[in-house]
């Protein structure tokens, strides 16, 4: 079970090997850290995690030189509750968004506020120079600007949408057009800002907006591999294959835009000397389907069957909320190593501060646990469960609680008929058959939710206040 700094209590019996494990690394005094989260590309999408399609060289590169997590996932699949949730080590229903900030919610003055504890806020605390580049998408008001909430440099833009060509961003304080393929001018701010603090430790978040919809225009250089590609595509019934398959082609297209900007990236770390003292994170905000489930993008995707665009489909399924994570340290990651425990992006403030040898405030109520003993190959005790939430509210309602094992997702439809989930993922890992209803299977069921109400109480979930109210 997830709980604030949880894992000082697993840990409590290493002792002196966890302390030991703990310490900073031999090597620079400081750690420069990169973190490169893109947005809406599932684990499924990337060459290191299987995909014998998508050109992903270079986030290949990072696996192979360092750690690749094979079973990372994200609290709620959409994009604003996830991204407070690995910047703040928070659930969202702990700092009000539970569903992407729609324009009219931003407007209205939803974001996520400054008092809210983030990584980047400590570390600029700890004289790092701290830069957010790309999407923000956690209020547009003022007030919860990103320099406002720990960086001392933003480019980018605040709402949640942009377009991968010619796009309007905020540089400077001012906001304006700016020509070229957005990835590449993300990538050259972020270059620009390696250069001007190589000097100094550093904190850079490059957050792309690729490949989220609409998945283009890119460069010729990033399309051309996939024009002639006839793509593997989810074997479901329903699907138009041709529109399948041109999404895919687009996506993948998408996603190679990241990848090659990446590159740049990687190269510039190299040839300024920081590789060897530059700890390197890469991530999505949540995971994705192109015709998987017989549905379009996230956990707010909507139903495809016969080519139309139906109903949303509110979902946590394994494709919606399982996302890459790759972690390069070197000199301390084995590379090419691979962790198979479960975590989440509620671990990487706790964990992003354990590799630099930062405790955590005691004012911190994280949720998240420090995965740095496990990048540093130890085997401490690990949970063996995960929760997740997700309030839909915007084009669609839903209310749902997840709880997830090794073997077992429950999924709770809230202030819904007929709607949960219960799947066997050992024996049905692609989550096509509900056993909800199966009563052989009355006892885990009722486990589960027992475990999972438990969860909800412990971090005050407003919605088990809400059943208790209704009866339900």
């Amino acid at each position: 079970m997830f709980a604030p700094q949880g894992i000082r209590f697993v840990l409590a019996g290493f002792g002196l090997l966890y302390a030991a494990a703990s310490m900073p690394a031999a090597g620079p005094e400081k750690w420069n850290v990169v973190s490169i989260v893109t947005d809406d590309q599932g684990a499924w999408a990337l060459g290191c995690y299987g995909n014998k399609e998508c050109r992903t060289p270079n986030m290949d590169r990072l696996a192979r030189e360092g750690a690749r997590f094979l079973n990372a996932f994200t609290p709620t699949p959409v994009c604003s509750p996830s991204r407070a949730s690995m910047l703040c080590s928070l659930y969202g229903t702990q700092v009000g968004i539970t569903d992407w900030i729609a324009p009219q919610e931003a407007d209205a003055g939803m974001g996520l506020a400054p008092d809210v504890l983030t990584w980047p806020k400590i570390l600029h605390q700890q004289g790092y120079r701290t830069a957010l580049i790309g999407k923000w998408h956690l209020g547009t008001q003022p007030r919860f600007h990103p320099t406002k909430n720990g960086f001392d440099h933003f480019f980018g833009f605040l709402g949640g949408g942009n377009q991968p060509m010619d796009p309007v961003l905020e540089k400077n304080g001012k906001t304006r057009k700016i020509k070229g393929s957005l990835p590449d001018l993300l990538t050259d701010d972020a270059l620009q800002f390696i250069e001007e603090n190589k000097s100094q430790p550093f904190a850079l978040l490059l957050h792309f907006r690729a490949p989220h919809l609409p998945y283009g225009p890119v460069l010729p250089v990033d399309s051309t591999p996939f024009r002639d590609l006839d793509p593997a595509i989810p074997s479901v019934r329903g699907i138009d294959p041709k529109q399948v398959k041109d999404w895919t082609r687009d996506y993948y297209a998408s996603i190679h835009s990241v990848d090659r900007n990446l590159g740049r990236l990687l190269a510039k770390l190299d040839d300024l000397d920081l590789t060897k003292k530059t700890i390197v994170l890469f991530t999505s905000d949540h995971g994705y389907n192109i015709g998987h489930h017989l549905i379009h993008t996230k956990g707010n995707g909507w139903w495809i069957a016969g080519g139309i665009a139906g109903p949303k489909r509110p979902n946590m399924w394994d494709t919606s909320i399982r996302v890459p994570l790759m972690v390069r340290w070197p000199g301390v990651v084995k590379p090419g190593m691979e962790i198979a425990e479960m975590v989440t992006n509620l671990d990487t403030p706790p964990s992003v501060l354990g590799m630099l040898g930062l405790a955590s405030p005691p004012e911190a109520k994280w949720q998240g646990w420090d995965f740095t003993p496990l990048l540093r190959g130890l085997h401490p005790a690990w949970r063996d469960t995960l929760y997740g939430q997700y309030d839909l509210h915007n084009s669609g309602l839903a209310y749902m609680r997840m709880i997830r094992t090794s073997k077992w997702k429950l999924v709770r439809h809230h202030h819904a008929n007929f709607l949960d989930e219960l799947y066997n993922l050992e024996k049905d890992p692609g989550e096509t058959r509900n056993l909800y209803g199966n009563a052989s299977y009355a006892a885990v069921r009722e486990q589960l939710q027992q475990r999972l109400t438990a969860w909800q109480k412990s971090i005050n979930d407003p919605l088990l206040r809400e059943l208790r109210a209704s009866g339900e």
